[in-house]
């Protein structure tokens, strides 16, 4: 029997009259999850602290801050959010950006639709790194608009990132479809009144 590919299942499950498509960055289109959660738990340490990395996955979508705040009200710590951020961003760039990988069935995806849909990746990431990842992995070209951490009143898992990037587009947020690996960021699509998938689990919704 053939094997359908994880290119084909995710060809048809986008299938609709979307006129844009908006995807995350980190875990969606690049492989690079567990280097964010290094990369949190090497800053962590610098303040001895060590950081269970399963949170970094539990909050993907999250802006950087927002995740900091959470880990200072778990831990009863009173880490700096944005020193923290500062730091982390320092150590993912100096250690592995350069080596980050694309998630290839969704990077293809992306490339298959440019030009037919709008492109925008959303993303809980720093504007920099995300830019770098994008032309790391290969599609920085076909998207149209970003838009990252600190550029909506509120970020993932509030709706207003992809409310924003459908503005930017001029598209009906009802015509767009979101491409998510986590749950904050499913959560930010269904605010935003979004059709949504999860690439991971191959769920429509």
């Amino acid at each position: 029997m053939e094997q359908v590919s994880d290119f084909s299942r995710l060809s048809k499950l986008s299938e609709g009259d979307y006129e844009a498509f908006l995807y995350d960055c980190d875990g969606t289109l690049a492989d690079n999850m567990p280097l964010h959660a290094a990369s949190y738990v090497e800053v962590a340490s610098q303040y001895n602290l060590t950081l269970d990395p399963a949170i970094i996955g539990e909050l993907a979508g999250w802006p950087i801050t927002r995740v900091v705040e959470e880990i200072n009200s778990r831990y009863n710590t009173t880490l700096d959010p944005e020193e923290f951020r500062l730091k982390k961003g320092q150590v993912f760039v100096d250690r592995y950006l350069e080596t980050v990988l694309p998630i290839e069935y969704v990077t293809e995806h992306l490339k298959a639709n440019a030009g037919k849909k709008r492109i925008a990746v959303v993303s809980g990431g720093d504007r920099a790194g995300v830019l770098r990842t994008l032309e790391v992995i290969g599609v920085s070209e076909y998207v149209e608009v970003l838009v990252c951490a600190g550029e909506t009143p509120r970020g993932k898992p509030f709706g207003d990132p992809f409310l924003r990037a459908a503005e930017l587009l001029g598209v009906d947020p009802k015509k767009c479809l979101v491409f998510e690996d986590g749950i904050p960021g499913v959560k930010a699509a269904e605010d935003a009144g979004m059709h949504w998938i999860r690439i991971d689990e191959f769920k429509f919704g």
